[in-house]
């Protein structure tokens, strides 16, 4: 009998070892401003994108997921699973002393520091604009062994920067940096640079690879953000594009930003390549799980048809503001070449990187897109939320093929009227039905109340 138990028990040990070594690792790359047809496999015909295509054809694209239409509140319901009626972060904002964003606070629960506790080792690599180093937002207190890059947002407008952070120690490029005026928008932290000599991104390729050798040998969670294509704010007009090369792209007949913008989202899908060439030399091909997504919708590029003919842009509640590529490869599990319609959004990561580290998520707005990954049937979902204070004010939802839409909206006005679109015979939400279909806009109108905690950091009219 006693030695039952104990073959018992090795075997429980053996499944609880194997089962730990079985953990996929988990690489999530965002984007930064790139559009949702900047992709050749999302319909691109003039940029050239080979890897993320081959990766489209190899795994799975989700036709209809969606970020909240700008680069801070897109970050922070990734992390914490909240959509933005919930999340402490609604819009883009300066922290009160100048240095950084509105940090997470104390109390937000990240995915990173989830797959921490669940054995994963974790890593950011790019930007993070959630808090600056000694912050409670600070990337090290919110679950990343490791980071390096931008904390700052406003510092990652430049791709040619003075330097960067590693776990927030500034490691100093070769660039010659000259920053705005105290008493500009970003308080002196914009920045142009002089002489550019060593581009950011190469640096986050090479980190990337460095992070994938030093933990082959256990789980791991890389957060990969590079800040391709978005672009330098803060330099002259013409010149805000900022990449070091514009081929292939060179003799084309486009201005030189257009030629830049197109061979830096080139560039970052040769990065790309390199890391899944990578993965594959390192016998880790199998084992990991890659997805790839853009923070938000693009800046305004018509050359380009950056949208795929989608209303909107960054900033925008319309869908070419928030509707963004997700493509996820991951040999032998994901059927190669599959594609499917089902509405997604950033805030369903934490979930699904719960359900990959068979740990419990907490309670949060988003449901694990793990099976659509499969190949199995999403369970039912009645709405997604939005509300973003950027731009203008204003809300959204989207419930089946409805969308609703409120701009305009100012602490201490009326309420502006409801749009209102049906998006499966009206994708481009050309056609506002609201006087149409009063039960509709009904409905959409108690989501847009009851679907929100007030926030007194981003109000809205119905707070007061």
């Amino acid at each position: 009998m006693k030695k039952y138990w104990l073959l018992a028990w090795l075997c429980c040990l053996s499944q609880m070892i194997w089962g730990q070594k079985a953990l996929p690792n988990i690489i999530y790359i965002l984007a930064d401003d790139l559009g949702y047809a900047d992709l050749g496999c999302f319909g691109s015909k003039r940029i050239k994108t080979p890897n993320l295509d081959q990766m489209a054809a190899e795994g799975i694209k989700l036709t209809r997921h969606y970020s909240t239409g700008v680069c801070a509140p897109s970050r922070a319901c990734l992390m914490t699973g909240r959509h933005l009626g919930h999340c402490e972060i609604r819009g883009n904002r300066q922290a009160a002393n100048g240095y950084g964003q509105l940090p997470l606070s104390d109390t937000a629960i990240t995915v990173a520091m989830l797959l921490k506790k669940a054995g994963y080792a974790t890593a950011l690599v790019g930007k993070w604009g959630l808090g600056e180093p000694g912050t409670s937002g600070d990337p090290s207190k919110k679950g990343f062994d490791q980071y390096f890059g931008y904390t700052d947002q406003v510092l990652a407008h430049n791709h040619f920067p003075e330097y960067l952070l590693r776990n927030g120690e500034k490691v100093f490029l070769k660039n010659e940096v000259q920053y705005q005026a105290p008493n500009s928008w970003a308080k002196g932290r914009g920045s142009v640079s002089a002489k550019k000599v060593e581009f950011s991104q190469d640096y986050f390729s090479q980190e990337v690879a460095s992070f994938i050798t030093r933990h082959r040998k256990q789980p791991f969670f890389l957060y990969y953000t590079p800040i391709i294509p978005h672009d330098n704010g803060e330099a002259p007009a013409g010149e805000q594009i900022e990449s070091p090369t514009t081929e292939p792209y060179t003799q084309m007949p486009w201005s030189e930003d257009e030629k830049r913008y197109a061979a830096s989202i080139t560039y970052l899908d040769r990065e790309i390549g390199k890391l899944l060439a990578q993965l594959k030399k390192e016998g880790l091909d199998k084992k990991t799980l890659v997805v790839f997504v853009s923070d938000n919708g693009p800046k305004q590029r018509d050359a380009f048809e950056s949208t795929g003919g989608l209303r909107g842009k960054k900033r925008d509640m319309y869908e070419g503001g928030i509707r963004v590529p997700f493509i996820a490869r991951w040999p032998g599990k994901i059927k190669a070449g599959t594609v499917n319609e089902t509405p997604t959004a950033l805030w369903d990561f934490l979930p699904t990187a719960c359900a990959l580290a068979g740990i419990r998520s907490p309670a949060t707005d988003g449901i694990s897109f793990l099976h659509l990954l499969r190949g199995k049937a999403a369970p039912s979902r009645e709405y997604l939320y939005w509300e973003l204070f950027d731009g203008g004010d204003k809300q959204a939802v989207l419930m089946g093929t409805w969308k609703a839409i409120r701009n305009g909206l100012k602490v201490g006005e009326s309420l502006p009227p409801i749009e209102l679109y049906n998006l499966a015979t009206d994708p481009q939400e050309q056609n506002n039905v609201a006087a149409q279909q009063p039960d509709i806009l009904k409905k959409m109108e108690e989501i847009m109340r009851s679907a929100r905690f007030p926030s007194k950091t981003f109000p809205l009219p119905m707070d007061r």
